[in-house]
């Protein structure tokens, strides 16, 4: 017999939201269209003619190429992240955070968000130029506001209008240009064309009355159009194809449109004119209402641009949280629009409208596209330096590509006006100050970890070189046996005052089958806790018969101290606990030993019951004195205790107590002797101030009841522990005791 399943039908209110998805668009329409739209623009109308009259027909070309050599390379970058993953929303703040982090995607991101909103009110400015041409009584402010109005409004409903009212755009520039190539004065009265202008003759300085710089730093912004095709990056239909193929397709024919212009002006007009007449292009087309045409539709399609990308790279920071207002601003319309970063968008381009001189700014803005350029320059030389295998594009460069864009951004910031450069790198720095300093979720590696982990090997080689156990570079690399996971709630304080700064923990987890996945967990957070408080720690876990077979545990410890040996930071501390029965003294010695025979210095820690580490302000370091007389060096390794005075002086600063030195001599006649002695040692190993020497006659044990009362005594561990007496000297300091002994890899003298 069947048994059929029959679904119930499902309400409308019962029906699973999903989030809104964007409508997806090709190469053509997402990357190519609108990157070109924006590199045509304002620039080509007005300006071309005028780098032509400066600097000739090949001084011209030589600054458009230049201009256009950074915008490649750093085109030819893109194509090369971008074949090497799908990138997400927000285009080239995506392609930085992915490789470099969201503090540095961010500290760029964030100023270049601004750069494009902004640049809206500059090409709205330049659209009211050109309608003004034509009707010089319309109020300036009116008509910007009322294109603004329109590029927002179109914006505002959906890309995809943007981008079909770019189809427009695009026939009336191509009817633009087919009316200046067919002016008459360019076939039919060609002028005598001038190879180099003026600003290659002035003997004395070189230039002319205008630099060849000056010219460059003119027509340079006409190049930082490329990004507006990777904006779209989270909205096109497969990026990694779309991206390269528009975005080098877009500037390979910008670049062949402005060669093709300035050979147009060279035979149009003579440099004089083209110096003085902007307007050149319109009065010698062969019909002027067409250029006119083309110059309002190519500022109204740049501003357009920059309305739909803006607010996509606004809505990138705010989905990794690296603005206020995130959670707000992260959500799109149902239509899958970042509708919300629209409008904070359109009040930062409304708020460049009503300065209503953006020429104080407008360097600033070219900064931060170049800075943008730069970066993504950089991430594509570090990872191809760095040979990671997840970096594998398929549209590969040499590494001297992107070195030659990242360099040539530097250097174009500081051509075009050094202030400004300096502003802005200042900007971004102060916005990565505070991204760093914002508590973040543990987040996948990126590109930076490859960096660290390279110099890490080049250190660890150059290291290998000298001598890795220099003692004036010893820190304590402290290895922590751990049992059960609350074992170190009584410790954290003491180890984390122990290891601060420079020190580091390397957490050994010892548990059975059944419980290393809760200790696991709960090592992880402890290891989390030391490093928020600046302690560098690792952690393993090691499957032992805990609890069955003490001698199981000792094993786990001994397997662990062996096997980090050839670790190139390995353990020169084992940190072991006073052992609660009498029983677990013998399985310990045998770690103790092979600690001895491993040269890792060994810290035996035995907490007073009732005490704890009290206020944990009075360090007591016991010091047998060697009255010998050997040089210094020689009576400290004698006593076996360079580790103690090192970790005596840790304590004493991390409390910021108190530190007694104190001896016990058999009779008096010693006292003198002694105390010149702690003094010397004092001195010698540098024992920061103030402190209490103090000389007692007598055995050592009455010594200990005598001496003041500490928070922690630190005593030298003999060279094989004797259980009843660890255990009488905690009873009778009445406090917690470290019992320590060298590895002979420490120094208390460098």
């Amino acid at each position: 017999m069947k048994v059929l399943g029959v679904w119930p039908k499902l309400r409308p209110r019962d029906t699973i939201k999903s989030s809104p998805s964007p409508k997806l668009y090709n190469t053509f329409e997402g990357v190519f269209k609108p990157t070109l739209l924006t590199i045509l623009g304002v620039i080509m109308y007005l300006r071309v003619g005028w780098v032509v009259g400066n600097a000739g027909l090949m001084g011209g070309w030589l600054v458009m190429l230049a201009a256009m050599s950074i915008t490649l390379t750093t085109g030819l970058s893109i194509a090369s992240i971008s074949t090497n993953t799908r990138i997400k929303a927000g285009g080239p703040y995506a392609m930085m955070s992915k490789s470099l982090g969201v503090e540095i995607g961010s500290s760029v991101g964030v100023p270049l968000f601004l750069s494009q909103a902004l640049a809206v009110a500059m090409y709205l400015f330049g659209f009211r130029e050109g309608w003004r041409f034509l009707f010089p009584n319309h109020p300036a402010l009116l008509v910007d506001l009322l294109v603004f109005a329109a590029v927002f409004t179109v914006a505002y409903i959906s890309a995809g209008l943007a981008f079909r009212i770019q189809y427009l755009v695009m026939a009336l520039i191509i009817l633009s240009l087919i009316s200046i190539f067919a002016s008459p004065d360019f076939w039919n009265n060609p002028q005598p064309i001038t190879w180099w202008g003026e600003v290659f003759r002035a003997p004395e300085t070189g230039f002319g009355r205008i630099t060849f710089w000056q010219v460059f730093a003119v027509f340079f912004p006409a190049t930082t159009g490329i990004m507006s095709g990777v904006n779209m990056s989270g909205e096109l239909k497969n990026s990694r194809k779309s991206i390269p193929i528009g975005t080098l397709a877009a500037i390979g024919v910008s670049c062949v449109v402005y060669l093709a212009l300035a050979w147009w002006a060279a035979r149009a007009a003579d440099p004089q004119e083209l110096v003085e007449n902007y307007t050149i292009m319109v009065d010698r087309a062969f019909w002027s209402p067409a250029v006119l045409a083309g110059l309002l539709a190519a500022t109204f399609s740049a501003a357009l641009s920059s309305m739909v990308g803006a607010p996509r790279i606004l809505n990138a920071l705010a989905k990794d949280k690296s603005i206020p207002f995130s959670n707000r601003l992260a959500k799109l319309s149902r239509n899958g629009e970042p509708r919300r970063a629209l409008m904070v968008s359109g009040v930062i381009t409304l708020l460049g409208i009503l300065i209503r001189d953006l020429n104080a700014i407008a360097p600033l803005i070219t900064m931060f596209f170049l800075i943008t350029y730069a970066t993504v320059n950089l991430v594509v030389l570090v990872e191809s330096s760095l040979g990671l295998i997840n970096f594998r594009p398929t549209f590969r460069l040499t590494r001297w590509v992107p070195l030659y864009g990242f360099i040539t951004c530097l250097l174009a910031m500081v051509i075009i006006n050094p202030v400004f450069s300096l502003g802005a790198i200042v900007v971004v720095f102060v916005i990565y100050l505070r991204q760093v300093g914002q508590p973040r979720e543990r987040r996948q590696a990126d590109v930076r970890s490859g960096i660290l982990a390279a110099i890490a090997q080049w250190a660890a080689k150059k290291v290998v070189e000298f001598d890795i156990t220099n003692v004036r570079a010893w820190k304590p690399i402290m290895l922590v046996p751990v049992e059960n996971k609350s074992q170190l709630l009584g410790e954290f304080r003491l180890l984390l005052d122990l290891s601060w700064p420079e020190g580091s923990i390397k957490l050994l987890g010892l548990a059975h089958q059944d419980r290393l996945l809760e200790l696991d967990a709960r090592l992880q957070d402890l290891g989390d806790a030391f490093r928020r408080r600046g302690v560098f720690t690792t952690y393993s876990v090691l499957s032992v018969k805990v609890n069955e077979d003490i001698h199981a545990e000792a094993q786990g410890v001994l397997g662990g101290l062996q096997a980090l040996q050839s670790d190139f930071f390995r353990p020169n501390v084992l940190f072991l606990r006073m052992p609660e029965h009498r029983e677990e003294w013998d399985t310990m010695l045998q770690v103790f030993e092979e600690a001895v025979r491993l040269n890792v210095g060994v810290t035996l820690f035995g907490r007073h019951p009732a005490a704890g580490l009290g206020r944990a302000e009075v360090v007591n370091l016991w010091i047998t004195p060697q009255l010998d007389d050997s040089p210094m060096p020689e009576r400290l390794n004698k006593g076996s205790i360079n580790l103690a005075i090192l970790m005596a002086i840790r304590l004493f600063r991390a409390w910021q107590g108190t530190l007694n030195l104190i001896s016990v001599v058999p009779d008096e006649v010693q006292i003198e002797v002694a105390r010149q002695y702690i003094n010397t040692l004092q001195d010698f190993c540098r024992i920061p101030g103030p402190t209490n020497v103090l000389v007692m006659v007598g055995n050592f044990e009455e010594g200990m009841v005598a001496a003041p009362q500490s928070d922690m005594d630190i005593l030298g561990l003999q060279s094989t522990p004797d259980y009843d007496f660890v255990h009488r000297m905690i009873h009778l300091t009445g406090s917690s005791c470290l019992f320590v002994r060298d590895s002979g890899s420490e120094s208390a003298l460098a």
